[in-house]
C-alpha cells in the first residue's frame, strides 16, 4: 500500500506526515490505570503551560490557521483537530473516552501538539493519499445521520482513498466508515506536521504507547517534499 502527498506538497511545501501501522491490535476494553494517570497528568501540564485566550499565538496552532486559510477557510469556524482537543482541555474538559488506541493517540496529539488521526485498516480501499478534493468525492461523517453525504467543498484539502474521503478539511473530521472500534485489529495513523513541530519523536512516542497498551507490531515512515510517496511498513 502506498501513501501519496505529492499534490499536497505542491501547495504546501512544508508538509510532513507520519504514517504509522499498527498490526494484531488487542484494544482493551477500558484504559489501564497507567493510561489513564498519564493521560491525567498531561491535562494538567497543559493547563499550567498554555492561556486559552492565547491559543492562537502558539506556533503548533498557528500553522494550522494558516494551512486552512491557504485552502480558503477564512474564519475559526472549523479548526484543526489539535487546536479543538487543546481548547477542550484548556476549557477543563478531560479528553475523551473513545477507546485505549483512540484515547491513547489523541493524548499524543495534545502532548506533543500535532495533528493525529486513525482508520481501521480493514476498511482502507487502495492506497491512501492527502491531496485537494474532487468532484464525486464521498465523505459520510462519524457521528453524522447514518448514511448521510456531505462531500468536501473545492479545492479542500483531504485525506483518501481510493473509494473515500476518510478525513475533511486536512485534519478535521474523520468519516465514519473507518473510526477504530474496540474490534480493531489493523490500523493506519496519521501525525501531521508543518514546518514545526518533532515529528519523528511525536511518531516514536505515539508507536511505543500504543502498542504498550494494545499489543501487537508498530512501525512508521514519514512523507515531506523530498519523500512525497512512501510505502506503508507491515501491509
Amino acid at each position: 500500500m502506498k501513501a501519496d502527498i505529492t499534490s499536497l506538497v505542491a501547495q504546501f511545501p512544508n508538509a510532513r506526515i507520519a504514517f504509522l501501522v499498527f498490526r494484531d491490535l488487542a484494544i482493551p476494553a477500558e484504559r489501564s490505570l497507567a493510561l489513564d494517570a498519564e493521560i491525567a497528568a498531561e491535562e494538567q501540564v497543559t493547563r499550567g503551560k498554555y492561556e486559552l485566550d492565547s491559543v492562537g499565538k502558539i506556533p503548533e496552532i498557528q500553522v494550522w490557521r494558516q494551512a486552512y486559510k491557504g485552502f480558503g477557510i477564512k474564519s475559526t469556524s472549523y479548526r484543526s483537530s489539535v487546536e479543538r482537543h487543546l481548547r477542550n482541555v484548556l476549557r477543563e474538559r478531560d479528553l475523551a473516552r473513545i477507546n485505549p488506541f483512540v484515547d491513547a493517540y489523541n493524548f499524543m496529539s495534545v502532548k506533543h501538539l500535532l495533528p493525529a488521526g486513525a482508520d481501521d485498516l480493514g476498511c482502507v480501499e487502495g492506497d491512501i493519499a492527502f491531496r485537494i478534493s474532487r468532484e464525486g468525492d464521498s465523505f459520510i461523517p462519524l457521528g453524522g445521520e447514518d448514511g448521510v453525504e456531505d462531500p468536501p467543498k473545492p479545492g479542500e484539502v483531504v485525506y483518501a482513498d481510493s473509494g473515500k474521503v476518510l478525513c475533511r478539511r486536512w485534519n478535521w473530521y474523520q468519516d465514519a466508515r473507518s473510526a477504530v472500534s474496540s474490534d480493531t485489529k489493523n490500523v493506519v495513523l496519521t501525525v501531521q506536521a508543518g514546518e514545526v513541530g518533532d515529528l519523528d519523536a511525536a511518531a516514536r512516542e505515539t508507536c511505543a504507547v500504543i502498542t504498550r497498551e494494545c499489543g501487537g507490531q508498530a512501525a512508521f515512515v514519514v512523507a515531506s517534499r523530498d519523500v512525497p510517496v512512501c510505502i506503508l511498513p507491515l501491509v
